[in-house]
């Protein structure tokens, strides 16, 4: 993968931050079993920068609330994306980003899907197809190069 010095979205809408979730106090209790739920998953996600600005998906509306869908029977989640423009040469590095911050951090009971909004990108299945091939993605993030990009993905600084 071949990435591009050059942004190739010049001028991205930035969109706003969505409000931090209120933590209660049985948050805080390990006695209390408590299933993941969306805005959990889109926590851990949204803080991930984007490859080619100092912006995060979040911000350039490329992950939200409605593209997640998670069933703790069946401890799958599944997470859509949308690239800022159609033809976005960083999709597969974004969804990979993704893929492995949830990899990272859930339990390893979850099976994790990743894919692009549905027209979203003109090589949507092709890259979909890259996103879910669990040989694939281990090969990605075995490759010193492409992990440290990654990872610069998705450290997020505390302020």
């Amino acid at each position: 993968m071949e990435l591009s010095s050059e942004p190739q979205n010049l001028n991205p809408t930035i969109y706003e931050r969505t409000e931090d979730r209120i933590i209660q106090e049985s948050d805080y209790d390990n006695d209390v079993r408590d299933e993941i739920d969306r805005r959990e998953i889109f926590d851990l996600i949204r803080s991930i920068n984007d490859p080619e600005h100092p912006l995060t998906l979040e911000e350039l509306h490329v992950v939200d609330l409605d593209g997640i869908t998670i069933d703790n029977q069946t401890n799958t989640v599944q997470v859509q994306f949308r690239p800022t423009i159609p033809h976005c040469s960083m999709a597969t590095l974004i969804g990979l980003s993704i893929r492995a911050k949830l990899l990272y951090t859930l339990p390893t009971r979850y099976k994790v899907g990743v894919n692009i909004f549905e027209g979203a990108h003109i090589q949507e299945s092709q890259i979909n197809k890259q996103l879910n091939d669990k040989e694939r993605v281990t090969a990605a993030l075995e490759n010193q190069h492409l992990r440290a990009v990654v990872n610069r993905c998705i450290t997020t600084s505390e302020s």
